[in-house]
């Protein structure tokens, strides 16, 4: 038989077609793996805004899982918010789940608590939201206790007036250990919820963390930077938030006495940080505790 010689014009081009076919057909493979991992990213992100937008509407049955499991505190809280919903829109099928919120109002967990409050006070005529509002005001948390303040207003219940004035006075933010003392926040910033102000070295492997369960602006550091602090000590003032004072005095407006005055007052003359709009409030507050006072007399 005869040899056949590779280096033949025909020979050659026979494996150069051969090779260009490899070439195209592993250059459609990785088009097409890329592809399927681009399609997969787009389906990622489809699933994840499709389970945590809160503009989709619930069903029933997701509503009823979310506020009863409640392992995914952000689909609780999504539901709390189609909940709070529905009782605006005077949805009949919202009754349906009250239950459930009076469960959470009674969670272990601040979150759910704290907007469980928020959603009582769009009912103001449950008798048993009212109660559930009542037994809140002592909650441990303070953002829970001003939550139910501000809802039982709704009821036209002063009974958390307290919790109101408490709103427009610095808080008094306390050490959690015994320790030297180590400021991550310095005089003048912001404050958020749950924010780490402090660290306390305390001699273990780590730092006590101290936060934050208000807003607002860190007014004042009362320790300076590596002092020695105990637990229960103050370790610095912070100062209400705009926020947080428009919506006391607004609440204050309709149920604050005469107790509340002083506070008010001091807004309606100016606080720096303050817009015009708090001081404006502030100045109709108090005209309306005066107002009342008079009155009663």
């Amino acid at each position: 038989m005869a040899a056949v010689d590779k280096h033949a014009p025909g020979t050659q081009d026979a494996e150069r077609a051969a090779l260009l076919l490899a070439q195209q057909a592993a250059k459609r493979r990785a088009n097409l793996a890329l592809a399927v991992v681009a399609f997969l990213v787009l389906l990622i992100t489809f699933l994840f805004w499709y389970e945590t937008w809160f503009g989709r509407r619930l069903s029933p049955a997701e509503m009823n899982q979310y506020l009863t499991g409640t392992s995914v505190p952000q689909k609780t809280e999504r539901a709390l918010s189609q909940l709070a919903d529905e009782i605006t829109r005077r949805d009949p099928e919202a009754l349906r789940w009250y239950p459930q919120l009076l469960a959470l109002a009674g969670s272990k967990e601040t979150e759910f608590r704290l907007m469980a409050a928020w959603v009582m006070g769009q009912d103001n005529q449950s008798a048993e939201f009212h109660q559930a509002l009542g037994r809140l005001l002592n909650d441990p948390q303070p953002m829970v206790r001003r939550n139910a303040a501000l809802a039982l207003v709704r009821f036209g219940d002063a009974s958390g007036e307290r919790e109101l004035r408490m709103m427009l006075e610095p808080f008094d933010l306390p050490a959690t250990a015994d320790g030297k003392i180590d400021f991550q926040l310095k005089e003048s910033e912001e404050v958020k919820r749950n924010i780490v102000v402090a660290r306390i070295e305390t001699g273990s492997s780590r730092p006590i963390e101290v936060h934050s369960p208000v807003e607002g602006i860190l007014q004042r550091q009362m320790a300076a930077e590596g002092d020695q602090i105990v637990a229960g000590q103050t370790i610095a003032f912070i100062s209400p938030s705009e926020k947080q004072a428009w919506e006391s005095l607004r609440a204050l407006y309709l149920v604050g006495g005469v107790d509340s005055l002083s506070d008010v007052e001091r807004f309606a003359r100016g606080v720096p940080g303050m817009s015009d709009r708090v001081k404006q409030q502030a100045a109709l507050t108090a005209q309306a505790i005066q107002k009342r006072e008079a009155g009663g007399r």
